[in-house]
């Protein structure tokens, strides 16, 4: 029986390989992880296979929700004494005006993302792991166009992160040599093979696998730190998914170790029931109060907790108490007709800039992105810190959500002004993701001077005097991540809303 299924994707191929799997009989997570993968192929510079990954589900029938954590791993278990400093080198680009991180082998962690899309699917997966993986392998074969969001990355990162690595370089040249540009055509014969490897042996390959022998003899080779123990002892983890109410909506969310849902569920307590309508200037005075008062609370303890899951949990009885920029992350929504929701985020840092040479893949440079490694080092094996929240939600009259936004710290300020807008301003989906959105920044002194905090807002959002510097963006900016959401309303129709801020497609089968 076919599945209807309403999507929400980074772009027209990745929706439409959910709507492909859902019509062979896919539900909600199988179609979830179809568009994640051709994200993955397509997407390039943004996110790739060797990502970490959240799968926030919570399926039709009465089960509790879950999320799947794939985060990225610190690398080095069983690293030989004698092996050699890592291959890392320091970058300045101009992206995001202005972000300095670590690129080579040895910034890329033990990847988690096919592992948490393994295990998505033999919990929750409807059709064999194959026809999920086949759309992503097809685009990869075929050939795909360089899309807006990796056309408008790349240019500020290619030079010094993309054109030290001759794989990678070569990838995103044209025959005579220049750099392709946003418009082009791409294909990864390499990469179309390594998903067929996926596509038979499933995710443990690249962790006990064919594939992991191949990665992990390129790190040796090359000054890398993940080995093949890494690869061997990883393994997704199902959590209960973190709680928190909005309006009439019972939402979901990535709970700790992440920082993203606790953040998320604290900055909606806060806020309350606000907004009653369109945002007054009286409800962006609060919510700059909640956005300061939470994101202040995250730098100066979830960020360098040695036990984030007790400083997320820290936080959230705190709130309760008292009663009241980067790319290099996608994210996929879609809900199902049968009533199951599944919200995936990924991200593969800002790229180390290494391909494992014959495989097409693209690695992850999550050990060198600076903002989120601000506490002590990890030890091998553990979780890194992510902002990642995908969501879902249900209301009592039988509504299904999902929803989540790329944006690195923004992520959980975008998702809570849309969740509010959305629960408790009686806005569209499309109307609460379309309206002007703010983000309270907390400086480094030594990048900007002596200003601490910094009000970021979209020249549309009426502001107040906030009594702190205000940085104005254009409209609909991208530095505000970019929401996508889908929705199934209680007579049972579907319907997916994208960001303009973002190229994002969405797609309604049936």
């Amino acid at each position: 029986m076919t599945t209807r299924v309403a999507v929400a994707a980074p772009n027209v191929a990745s929706a439409e390989a959910a709507t492909t799997v859902a019509a062979l009989g896919g539900g909600a997570v199988d179609a979830a992880i179809a568009a994640l993968l051709v994200a993955m192929v397509n997407e390039p510079g943004v996110v790739s296979i060797d990502a970490g990954a959240f799968a926030t589900v919570w399926p039709s029938g009465g089960a509790g929700a879950v999320t799947i954590d794939g985060c990225v791993a610190m690398p080095g278990l069983g690293r030989a004494r004698d092996a050699g400093p890592p291959d890392v080198r320091e970058v300045e680009t101009t992206y995001g005006g202005g972000v300095t991180m670590t690129v080579g082998l040895g910034s890329v962690a033990t990847p988690g993302a096919l592992a948490a899309l393994g295990l998505a699917h033999a919990r929750f997966g409807q059709v064999p792991w194959a026809e999920v993986v086949a759309p992503a392998e097809a685009v990869a074969r075929a050939g795909f166009t360089l899309g807006v969001a990796s056309g408008y990355y790349l240019p500020h990162v290619r030079d010094n992160v993309f054109a030290w690595d001759a794989e990678t370089s070569a990838t995103l040249r044209d025959g005579d040599g220049q750099w392709l540009e946003t418009g082009a055509h791409m294909r990864s014969a390499d990469l179309g093979d390594t998903l067929a490897l996926v596509a038979a042996e499933g995710a443990k390959t690249l962790y006990d696998g064919a594939l992991a022998d191949v990665v992990t003899a390129d790190m040796s080779a090359r000054g890398g730190l993940v080995t093949r123990e890494d690869l061997a002892t990883y393994r997704a983890l199902e959590r209960p998914a973190l709680a928190v109410r909005c309006g009439a909506w019972e939402l979901r969310t990535n709970p700790p170790p992440a920082i993203g849902g606790p953040v998320l569920a604290a900055l909606l307590t806060l806020l309350g029931d606000r907004p009653f309508g369109a945002w007054t200037r009286e409800d962006v005075a609060l919510l700059v109060d909640v956005q300061r008062l939470v994101l202040g609370y995250r730098r100066d303890h979830l960020d360098v907790a040695v036990d984030r899951e007790a400083a997320g949990l820290s936080l959230l009885e705190h709130v309760a108490g008292d009663g009241g920029r980067s790319p290099s992350t996608v994210h996929v929504s879609v809900v199902d007709s049968a009533g199951s929701a599944c919200a995936i985020t990924a991200s593969s840092g800002y790229g180390s800039g290494a391909t494992v040479p014959g495989t097409g893949i693209w690695l992850n440079n999550c050990l060198g992105e600076h903002e989120l490694n601000r506490g002590e080092p990890p030890q091998p094996g553990e979780r890194l810190a992510s902002n990642m929240a995908p969501t879902v939600g249900r209301s009592a009259d039988g509504g299904v959500l999902a929803i989540g936004s790329p944006g690195a710290d923004r992520i959980t300020t975008a998702l809570a002004q849309v969740l509010a807008a959305f629960a408790n301003g009686g806005a569209t989906l499309h109307e609460a993701i379309s309206r002007p959105r703010l983000h309270v920044n907390h400086l480094d002194a030594h990048q900007d001077g002596d200003v601490p905090v910094r009000v970021e807002a979209e020249e549309d959002m009426p502001l107040p005097d906030v009594g702190m510097p205000v940085r104005r963006h254009h409209r609909h900016s991208m530095f505000f991540g970019g929401v996508s959401a889908t929705h199934l309303d209680p007579t049972g129709q579907l319907a997916a809303a994208g960001d303009p801020r973002r190229s994002g497609a969405t797609a309604v089968s049936g």
